[in-house]
């Protein structure tokens, strides 16, 4: 997927990209499951142990076993497998699993903790859509962020104006039907897109996930008792449902 940084401090040259990137690199090869001799591919075989993982690794499934518990079982990373009737390339099965729902927002997080490291302090960092927005950039007090809607590139749901906090939205329009209801075993059905706004990028992955997977009357439910994030959620009659903090950010 694409990857976009804007970095606004005229301080931080390109050169403080080129660690970053050779460690998404890094991420790519270790968690990757379409990559045979990633370390998530090798502990679907079994030829790794939890114990012989990569602190990193250990740190992504540990974190991926909290939201599970949080989200009440809507963010599981086993349930791929558990859906589908055989195993794919030859690793997947029971006991697989596959922390991609939360690997994306992890290193989001991460490279912007290295970018704040080498100074930048106005910057965004933005994968596939989902991304961290720090300080503000030139010209304006916020980063100004559309939510697609998902029923066409060009419109925008809504606009918000976000400093220093994270965005990331989950749904079946732009990769299909890629996410599952894990509790009932079936697609989940009610939503176009959940889209989640908070501190933490990964977290607000995670939950936008989860928020999906429930479907439009649970994931309701769900976002309005979120500590720290809110939410805008996309039905599927094209109505909007948002949580009371989106009002103090749409973007005016």
């Amino acid at each position: 997927m694409p990857w976009m940084f804007d970095i606004c401090d005229t301080t931080v040259g390109l050169e403080s990209l080129r660690p970053v990137i050779e460690w998404l690199h890094w991420v790519d090869a270790s968690f990757s499951t379409y990559r045979s001799d990633s370390q998530i591919a090798r502990l679907n075989r079994g030829e790794l142990t939890p114990e012989q993982l990569h602190p990193d690794v250990r740190e992504v499934l540990d974190r991926c076993a909290q939201l599970r518990a949080g989200t009440g079982g809507y963010f599981d990373i086993a349930s791929p497998y558990r859906a589908r009737s055989a195993p794919e390339a030859g690793y997947g099965g029971p006991g697989s699993v596959d922390p991609s729902g939360l690997v994306k927002g992890w290193a989001i997080a991460r490279a912007a903790q290295q970018l704040r490291a080498a100074g930048a302090q106005n910057f965004s960092v933005n994968a596939g859509g989902d991304a961290m927005l720090s300080g503000h950039p030139d010209g304006d007090s916020h980063w100004r962020v559309g939510i697609q809607h998902p029923r066409s590139v060009r419109d925008v749901a809504m606009t918000l104006g976000l400093r220093d906090m994270a965005i990331a939205t989950s749904g079946a329009y732009v990769r299909g039907a890629h996410i599952h209801d894990p509790l009932a075993d079936s697609a989940p059905s009610g939503l176009l897109s959940a889209t989640i706004v908070g501190p933490d990028v990964a977290t607000a992955d995670a939950y936008a996930t989860a928020a999906f997977a429930m479907g439009a009357a649970r994931a309701a439910q769900f976002c309005a008792g979120l500590d720290g994030y809110d939410a805008v959620l996309i039905r599927d009659d094209d109505t909007l449902i948002s949580t009371a903090g989106i009002d103090r950010l749409r973007y005016a």
